[in-house]
């Protein structure tokens, strides 16, 4: 899938440099900021701070079964000082997050990067579901899709339907790993040394701890709600954003599920410090689906990575210091564990 998202960038970074070298009007650009509305602007970044204690509230319901009732504010503290650290390495900064909640609540590395799968799985059936949305509803909506984006239309619909799919099989597979599983595994390794097998056994205990929480319909049922709410709170910070700036303040509630139905997926890419995906998906899809001037469309995403990403930076950094937390050390944290 990161490979699809690859070739869709680079295709889009192409169109949009070529656009940039067609003359960027930067006055454009600098408008585009100082037109923007300060209350709206506050309230998208309340509720983009929000969305984290969502998250942490959920990983809380994942991790219940190992230990009956994890402390809110580690969760929190470790969900920022995690997405502060996406922000700042990259994709390789995911491992912060449950390698801090293993150390707050006692648990095994394992098991937490389990968590963190099931996580991250709710999540993309999540974005899956509103890009489908997005695709079922974009040709009756008011927005005109050029000849760009017309062979992404027309294969949207086989790439949600084969990675839903997956998804799911995944998601049932999870759910019937257990000891019986363990041991087919552990048979299969029987030509490794005592010592590795040892090491593999622990390494797939602790897992098939993290996985439990799919065994329980009650859990599962609540994380689905959790994942709503949070993908409920995300479009509403979309919402506001758009508010904000009166060259996109018509959109309404169908536009904004549309848009963050085809940039859900570019969020999977992040260069370090700088973001990536999501920059480069948004200016896209707001200047050959929506029509905006690509001056428009650079302001406003900026706008949103700078709200919807590194507005957790200053809490995750103060929250690390408080800790003491050493960023050198968490830079390469898959070397440590």
């Amino acid at each position: 899938m990161i490979a699809i998202i690859l070739v869709v960038m680079a295709i889009a970074g192409w169109y949009l440099v070529r656009g940039w070298r067609e003359g960027f009007q930067w006055a454009k650009f600098a408008g585009l900021f100082r037109s923007l509305d300060p209350a709206w602007i506050g309230a998208a970044t309340l509720i983009a701070l929000s969305t984290y204690v969502g998250r942490a509230l959920r990983w809380r319901v994942l991790i219940r079964h190992q230990k009956r009732d994890p402390g809110l504010w580690g969760l929190v503290s470790a969900t920022a000082i995690g997405f502060t650290a996406i922000v700042l390495f990259g994709r390789p900064g995911e491992m912060v997050r449950p390698y801090l909640i293993s150390a707050k609540e006692r648990l095994t590395f394992s098991s937490q990067m389990a968590a963190w799968l099931l996580e991250r799985m709710y999540d993309l059936m999540m974005a899956l579901l509103v890009f489908g949305f997005a695709l079922a509803h974009v040709r009756g909506s008011g927005v005109q899709a050029g000849e760009r984006l017309q062979w992404v239309l027309e294969l949207g619909g086989w790439f949600v339907g084969g990675v839903g799919t997956i998804c799911l099989i995944v998601f049932i597979a999870l759910r019937q790993f257990g000891e019986r599983s363990k041991k087919r595994i552990l048979d299969g390794l029987g030509f490794l040394p005592e010592p590795v097998r040892d090491k593999a056994s622990g390494l797939l205990s602790s897992f098939t701890d993290g996985v439990q929480s799919t065994r329980n319909w009650g859990a599962v049922f609540e994380v689905l709600v959790y994942s709503i709410i949070e993908w409920i709170l995300i479009v509403a910070c979309y919402f506001c954003i758009f508010r904000s700036a009166p060259q996109v303040s018509h959109f309404g509630i169908m536009d904004v599920l549309i848009f963050v139905g085809f940039v859900s997926f570019g969020a999977v890419i992040q260069i370090p410090g700088v973001g990536g995906g999501m920059q480069i998906v948004s200016i896209f899809v707001l200047t050959e689906l929506f029509g905006l001037p690509v001056e428009i469309s650079s302001g406003l995403a900026m706008v949103l990575w700078g709200i919807t990403f590194v507005v957790i930076v200053p809490a995750g950094l103060a929250l690390a210091f408080r800790e003491g937390l050493n960023w050198g050390k968490l830079r390469h944290i898959e070397e440590n564990v």
